[in-house]
């Protein structure tokens, strides 16, 4: 069986490197243009590009698709099928009519549930006990295709995002790799998604991982899970802006709401624990702007905080500062 695939982050490269130790036959890798990346913006390729080289699979990093000419380039490889994962690219329909076995793509999350840009966040973040991996045909809508393989895994209670993308980078290689041996056997079965279950996995925006501390702790807990690694969970104290990154729920402290939310109860070297619209959260590791992750004790041996003092958004030190 003769297969393009098209990819570009971990996620993607994991799927790479499953599909080469399995002994199938990749004619071509396609993966986003070189970018610039980190603090010296210097141009960084794909880890997929690195491992295609590392295999000397053959490459290419076209800026589009649309064009007549890399469809044409394509054609040329005859593939029996395109795995697509995390590509980043738009797939036109005369890509998609390619293959013999059209464009499959490796999504991370239980379609129709959580289509789109970021179906790992918005499954932790609103409180999903499972998610998985689905294997799906694709065509011209935003994972709409019907649906080849399904497998689920558990969301467990200290899940991020890190380590929920490492665990679905992991199923989803398996997946493709099964996918294909009963594609390459005909035991490979069509499903049709459910619309009326579908929902919609939007991009993360940065204005979302400011914490609301009238929210309950539990809601604010999978926001700091959620928000690992990228871009951080963050909130504001003493005019700095503060990012967590790991907190225990506290139960049945300010249950009835006793105490203002984003307020600090106690201060402790084992955690600081700040009241929620409803329980409580003991930060356990935070970091101040410019600064590097600590534990509690860390932070406020060079910050000390009191009880009294609150968390809160950036539009009350607005707020305060027209005031003065």
């Amino acid at each position: 069986m003769r297969i393009i695939f098209a990819g570009t982050p971990d996620f993607a490269a994991k799927a790479l490197e499953e599909l080469q130790k399995a002994g199938f036959d990749i004619v071509l890798t396609l993966t986003q243009p070189d970018r610039p990346a980190g603090r010296g913006m210097k141009m960084q390729a794909s880890p997929v590009k690195i491992l295609a080289q590392q295999y000397d699979i053959p490459l290419l990093q076209p800026e589009t698709l649309k064009s007549s000419d890399i469809q044409a380039q394509l054609a040329t490889f005859k593939p029996d099928v395109m795995i697509v994962a995390a590509y980043g690219l738009l797939l036109p329909e005369a890509v998609l009519r390619i293959p013999r076995h059209g464009c499959i793509n490796i999504h991370a999350s239980l379609l129709p549930r959580w289509r789109g840009a970021a179906p790992i966040q918005r499954a932790l973040l609103e409180g999903d006990t499972e998610t998985g991996i689905s294997i799906m045909q694709m065509d011209q809508g935003l994972d709409t295709g019907a649906v080849l393989l399904k497998r689920s895994l558990p969301i467990e209670p200290h899940d991020t995002t890190a380590t929920l993308h490492d665990k679905l980078a992991d199923l989803g290689g398996k997946c493709i790799v099964e996918a294909l041996i009963l594609l390459d056997q005909g035991r490979l079965i069509s499903t049709p998604q459910n619309e009326a279950d579908a929902c919609y996995a939007a991009k993360i925006r940065k204005i979302e991982a400011e914490i609301d501390w009238t929210r309950d702790a539990a809601y604010i807990d999978r926001m700091i899970r959620t928000f690992d690694p990228h871009p951080g969970a963050f909130t504001h104290l003493q005019g700095n802006t503060i990012k967590l990154w790991q907190a225990r729920i506290v139960s049945h402290v300010n249950h009835n709401n006793s105490h203002q939310a984003g307020k600090i109860i106690t201060v402790d070297p084992d955690g600081i624990v700040v009241a929620c619209g409803r329980d409580a959260l003991s930060i356990d590791i935070l970091q101040k702007a410019g600064g590097k992750k600590l534990t509690a004790a860390q932070f406020l041996a060079g910050h000390p905080l009191h009880p009294g003092e609150s968390f809160h958004k950036a539009t009350q030190d607005n707020q305060g500062a027209s005031e003065t």
